[in-house]
């Protein structure tokens, strides 16, 4: 959903509508004059061609999602229609595109961790998923494949990585195999979630950093989507076993809302600004965090991160001289500006 920026300049919203301008077309940032990072920006399924065009010029790669095996981690489908339009879309803007090869399930509404363990501790399962993601880089012309699998159990570690190292080798050579890693603060936290950092470095083409959720309304309290501090931290982390230039920082584009009953939901950045405009509340850019936040009449409590919060990751990026960034997602987030 794209930002209408006439629609805040009236005078319910003054101070966001200003903030939001002086952001988007205000002072330059010192990273301008810098070689431009490599960006992949999401897409899901039905993200509307308008919604990659807005960003289309920033970005080096479109990543699609909405590929998942089933439960009995056995079988995946071929991308469908929607992801080959996608696919199709990246072509017409010169975009590199991969797919994202995933465990959410629609039967229960999140990721499913037990669909993960047959997938990578069978070698027949990882054999027949293996062959349908290849026929797919092949026959559909994807220039890559990205792994999110996530709520990774910590007992399938080593299995994990023997899948993507069959994966990889299967690949053709010019193709690229990465994997998106949720972020943690404590190392222990990787370990306990699947991850080996240090073998993933060593397989994968790159790996994105989930800098995002580190608040939610469905599991912990209020907070940034994914602060500065949380981010650095998370940073120092995983660059201790994974080298820079194979690391991409995952900005979020969206926010979330606490009400004070019920559950919350996601909002895209246009919502977020919306809501706080219809209720004539004041939203506040909390600088400590780069992220916005506002609390409406009725006490719900909402944080977001918009195209003001993404130069400050692009300066974060730099200084630790990751490889580029990724955006979750482009249906939900600001258009990138190109600088």
């Amino acid at each position: 959903m794209r930002t209408d920026l006439v629609k805040w300049l009236r005078p319910s919203a003054p101070i966001v509508a200003g903030l939001t301008m002086l952001m988007i077309v205000g002072a330059t940032p010192a990273s301008a004059c810098a070689p431009a990072l490599p960006v992949t920006g999401y897409a899901e399924n039905g993200t509307a061609p308008a919604q990659v065009n807005a960003s289309a010029p920033a970005l080096a790669t479109l990543g699609v999602d909405g590929v998942n095996i089933n439960a009995a981690g056995d079988s995946v489908p071929l991308p469908d229609s929607d992801s080959l339009a996608l696919l199709r879309q990246a072509r017409r803007k010169h975009l590199r595109a991969e797919f994202l090869l995933g465990n959410y399930s629609d039967a229960i509404g999140d990721f499913d961790p037990d669909a993960t363990t047959k997938l990578v501790s069978s070698p027949a399962n990882r054999a027949a998923v293996i062959a349908t993601v290849v026929k797919a880089v092949r026959t559909q012309g994807w220039d890559g494949v990205q792994i999110d699998l996530e709520a990774i159990k910590g007992s399938d570690r080593t299995n994990l990585l023997v899948f993507l190292t069959e994966l990889k080798k299967a690949l053709p050579k010019h193709k690229t195999l990465s994997m998106a890693v949720t972020a943690f603060t404590d190392a222990q936290e990787y370990a306990d979630n699947g991850y080996d950092l240090a073998g993933l470095g060593r397989i994968l083409d790159q790996v994105t950093l989930m800098a995002y959720d580190e608040h939610g309304p469905t599991w912990n309290g209020v907070g940034p989507i994914g602060g500065l501090p949380w981010q650095k931290a998370a940073l120092r982390l995983v660059l201790a076993k994974i080298p820079a230039d194979k690391l991409d920082l995952g900005v979020a584009g969206y926010g979330y809302t606490w009400p004070v009953t019920g559950t919350g939901d996601q909002v895209s950045d246009a919502q977020a600004r919306q809501l706080v405009s219809a209720d004539h509340s004041v939203a506040r850019w909390d600088a400590t965090q780069g992220e916005w936040t506002a609390t409406l009449h009725n006490g719900t409590v909402m944080w977001w991160s918009d195209a003001r919060s993404w130069p400050l990751r692009e300066s974060l990026a730099r200084r630790y001289h990751l490889h580029g960034m990724a955006l979750w997602s482009l249906g939900l987030s600001d258009p990138i500006a190109n600088r």
